[in-house]
């Protein structure tokens, strides 16, 4: 089919969505939801046969859905209506939900039904929930109405599904709604809240006289010390930029916060940073990666050796890697090296592998362009660390999406095994021409051969765990779920570190990576990339820091990219293939 994709922005749906169905074979086209005449005029252009609307946060055009064909893939159950359905369905604590895709009609989420799929609610976060289980239903739901709108198959009017309606209209959620009773509410509570939350707007608060919305809510069973006889909601301890709050029953980590009121920035920021000297008097509670505990807490980074076999965790909240958590990550990263393992699994974080530099740390700062700097220069110090390892194999296990630098950091790894259903974004380009480090132009290359490299660089399209095997950018994908793909990759792991021809892999390793080195040193690339990324931050051209300050402060686009909108430009580039 002929589809247009039309959405609010092009956020991990949507662009998981793109990718499914190019790979099935239909010719798909991206037009933002701008305003009624810029999406008139896509529908116009693209002539599609069905438009697809996987993320909108208004209702399509009479003019548009009167037309053609309007899928709307709702993030709910049957019968559920209103903009914040996950919200809700966290709050109330539903043990099942589910993603509906309806066609659209003159009523926000009301047309008839194409399709639905259910899923168990997962305790988490509604981000986590959405890039996993509401993204898997969407892309089962949009198969099957897709597949009867193929047949010939009419959808089906709401009001007959029955008891099988159980959503409801409900309305957009409220701060009211939202708001904690720290006096009442137990930490599941609390932590629920939260996680309803999280994303988007986060829960408005008041920590130590500072009005914030509350970001990424951990549940913590240690420091009983700290927190017992602590009125609840105070503040007891400070770990690694997060804030411990006592609660009724036993305390919740708050990570980030973003300031509701008073001066810039008003962005999501580490909670210490924001609240700055209110916490002068709040002990540190200090965890190092590699101490084991009994019971829930929270910490950044996290080490563990499973015999001979050392897993780092590192789920930095939306992947976004600071100078100092690049710096604590080498860190443990060179004592994992340090260890008689055999294999070193770099596992990153359930939802996010890694996004490369903290854009939002980097916008609060007295200096962006410094900060870039500084930034740019920890993770290419992370990078060189992984690919200097000798005594051992290391595996990039990719469970969550990863976009620029973040893709390439995982190429400094052995091998790089990549969860089925995350979205790789292997390029700088759209962050105002970013010319991008972590050694790329050494590392991607070697996997996917000068001219793969320039299509992944220049084309700036999101491609799939399966594209990016097909491309040799990752070496394979399996597992629906990061459960399931955390299990096989502790499986290759351990039998990598048992292999009878562990000695001679290394041996191999170790002379691929001499070769390349007296062909062209790694400092050699390194200065060079940072040539170009110095003109990025210092230079005349300031369109990097425009498109970091819009990225952050999340400016609603005016117009859809070039190569994403194929009907006002010329067609998309095909994806690389590896190389012989």
């Amino acid at each position: 089919m002929r589809i247009l994709l039309l959405a609010h922005a092009f956020n991990s749906l949507t662009q998981r969505v793109f990718v499914e169905l190019r790979a099935a074979g239909h010719e798909v086209s991206v037009e933002f939801d701008i305003n009624d005449a810029v999406t008139q005029e896509a529908v116009a252009l693209w002539r599609p046969d069905v438009v697809v609307a996987p993320f909108l946060k208004r209702r399509i055009p009479d003019a548009v859905w009167r037309g053609v064909r309007c899928l709307v893939v709702h993030p709910g159950v049957v019968g559920d209506r209103g903009p914040s359905a996950l919200d809700w369905a966290i709050a109330d604590a539903e043990t099942t939900w589910g993603v509906t895709v309806l066609e659209a009609n003159g009523e926000m989420d009301a047309g008839d039904v194409w399709a639905s799929a259910e899923f168990p609610l997962r305790d988490a976060t509604k981000g986590s929930l959405y890039r996993h289980e509401v993204t898997e239903a969407a892309v089962a739901a949009l198969r099957e109405a897709l597949a009867g709108i193929a047949r010939g198959a009419r959808p089906t009017p709401l009001p007959a599904f029955g008891d099988r309606a159980r959503g409801k209209a409900r309305p957009a959620m409220r701060q009211t709604d939202r708001a904690i009773d720290w006096r009442a509410d137990d930490t599941a509570t609390v932590l629920r809240k939260v996680r309803a939350a999280d994303g988007a707007p986060g829960v408005l608060d008041h920590v130590l006289g500072e009005a914030v919305y509350l970001f990424d809510a951990h549940a913590e069973g240690g420091l009983a010390h700290l927190r017992a006889g602590a009125t609840p909601g105070t503040v007891v301890a400070r770990r690694d930029g997060a804030i411990l709050r006592a609660t009724i029953d036993a305390a919740v980590w708050i990570t980030h916060v973003k300031r509701a009121e008073g001066p810039e920035p008003r962005l999501k920021l580490p909670a210490q940073m924001v609240l700055g000297e209110r916490l002068a008097d709040v002990p540190e509670a200090p965890l190092a990666p590699d101490v084991r505990v009994a019971f829930p807490t929270w910490r950044p980074i996290e080490y563990a050796e499973e015999g001979a076999v050392g897993i780092l965790r590192f789920p930095f909240h939306n992947g976004a890697m600071g100078t100092a958590q690049c710096e604590a990550l080498r860190a443990a990263y060179a004592e994992a090296k340090a260890r008689e393992t055999r294999v070193i699994v770099l596992e990153g974080g359930p939802d996010f592998w890694s996004n490369g530099i903290h854009l939002n740390l980097i916008e609060a700062a007295d200096h962006p362009a410094e900060e870039s700097w500084r930034n740019i220069n920890a993770m290419d110090d992370l990078v060189r660390e992984i690919v200097e390892t000798e005594k051992q194999l290391t595996i990039a296990a990719m469970q969550g999406n990863a976009g620029a630098g973040g893709v390439f950091l995982a190429l400094a790894a052995d091998r790089v095994y990549v969860r089925d259903g995350a979205i790789l974004n292997p390029h700088y380009k759209g962050m105002g021409n970013l010319y991008g480090s972590e050694y790329w132009t050494y590392l991607l290359p070697r996997r996917v051969g000068a001219e793969g490299a320039r299509a992944l660089t220049q084309g700036r399209l999101p491609m799939s765990a399966r594209e990016a095997v097909a491309a040799g950018l990752a070496d394979d994908c399996f597992a629906a779920t990061a459960a399931a793909f955390r299990r096989e990759v502790g499986r290759r792991a351990h039998a990598a570190a048992g292999a009878a021809d562990y000695t001679a892999q290394l041996a191999a390793k170790a002379a691929r990576r001499a070769a390349d080195e007296a062909a062209r040193p790694l400092a050699d690339y390194r200065a060079d990339e940072l040539a170009r990324m110095h003109r990025n931050f210092f230079g005349f051209d300031p369109s990097y820091h425009i498109a970091r300050d819009h990225f952050v402060r999340k400016v609603p686009r005016s117009r859809t990219p070039l190569h994403l909108a194929l009907h006002r430009a010329r067609p998309v580039p095909a994806l690389p293939q590896a190389p012989d």
